[in-house]
């Protein structure tokens, strides 16, 4: 998963959050809270989690602001893990998992509107937390923007009239591209996914980046375009099972890629092709504002023209 850079600031470090196995504990699974450097990001980590956040607006607030972050952060990742078994089972047509959690339940949402898929609610978690720490931090101050970025899955909050650019995080060899989003904007979430990120995919997209309502909302679409961005059968794209790679993946035994050899421009822009399809008809159901898929040097854009992929490489003549 690719880093998000949100503007004025500097980039995040590039850390794919994930579950932690029950039971583990020590000094070195308590939540931590630093500040970065350049004094204005708050660096917050436990466990295998990762979240920078910052907040613009009268120094007394972001101060306020920082520590409602680090007070609520403290307790996200415990909580996850009490509820591990139900967040990686597949979700049901019906009866959908009760969870208790907060971060659980957004998790939840984000996954229900795709239940017709093959999808898990960790799909949604770098996402959620994301997005659970970035409400704590903004409740009840006065500031003109904040986020809170989890390894490129960011959640963003807009005063009236505010707005913050997004350079989306590209594959080796791929230009990144840039978003904004403005307060009158509905995206509040943005998330990038695809075979080379640290986090398993199914497909063999570079990257796929979503704009959506939520981070969590962003986190899932972004997986699942780039699950569908695929040549199901090519004997250039290499896979093996999740359980393989990871023990405790809640993709089970399915085939994740692990390499992607040479493909001809019509074999990528087929592969993109898919991808698109399902990024629109996510767009159409009001699930996502915006993808960018890139695969090969090729890209594909859905929804807003502020959302501009990476520079495609034009095929030499």
């Amino acid at each position: 998963m690719a880093a998000a850079a949100l503007s004025p600031s500097a980039p995040a470090p590039a850390v794919v959050p994930a579950s932690a196995p029950a039971g583990t504990a020590g000094p070195g699974w308590r939540a931590q809270a630093a500040m970065l450097p350049d004094g204005r990001r708050m660096h917050l980590h436990h466990g295998p989690i990762d979240l920078v956040v910052e907040a613009f607006g009268p120094e007394p607030e972001i101060r306020a602001a920082l520590a409602q972050a680090e007070a609520r952060f403290a307790s996200v990742l415990d909580a996850l893990v009490a509820e591990l078994p139900r967040l990686r089972a597949p979700l049901p047509h019906a009866a959908p998992p009760a969870l208790s959690g907060p971060v659980a339940g957004r998790m939840l949402a984000a996954c229900l509107p795709h239940a017709e898929r093959f999808v898990t609610p960790m799909a949604a978690v770098a996402g959620a937390v994301a997005d659970e720490v970035l409400a704590a931090m903004t409740a009840g101050r006065s500031l003109t923007r904040a986020y809170a970025n989890n390894g490129g899955d960011a959640a963003i909050w807009l005063a009236p009239g505010a707005a913050m650019r997004v350079a989306l995080g590209a594959p080796d060899g791929v230009t990144g591209g840039r978003a904004e989003i403005r307060a009158g904007d509905a995206a509040r979430g943005v998330a990038t996914s695809g075979w080379r990120g640290r986090s398993h995919s199914l497909g063999i997209a570079d990257a796929v980046t979503v704009l959506a309502r939520t981070a969590a909302a962003a986190d899932v679409a972004a997986t699942l375009i780039a699950n569908a961005v695929d040549l199901p059968g090519h004997p250039a794209i290499r896979r093996g099972p999740a359980r393989a790679e990871a023990p405790d993946s809640d993709l089970g035994d399915r085939l994740v890629t692990l390499g992607v050899g040479p493909l001809t421009p019509d074999e990528a822009e087929a592969a993109l092709d898919a991808g698109l399809s399902v990024a629109e008809d996510m767009r159409a159901r009001g699930l996502v504002e915006a993808a960018a898929l890139t695969l090969a040097g090729r890209t594909r854009i859905a929804g807003a023209p502020r959302l501009a992929g990476p520079r495609e490489e034009r095929p030499k003549p």
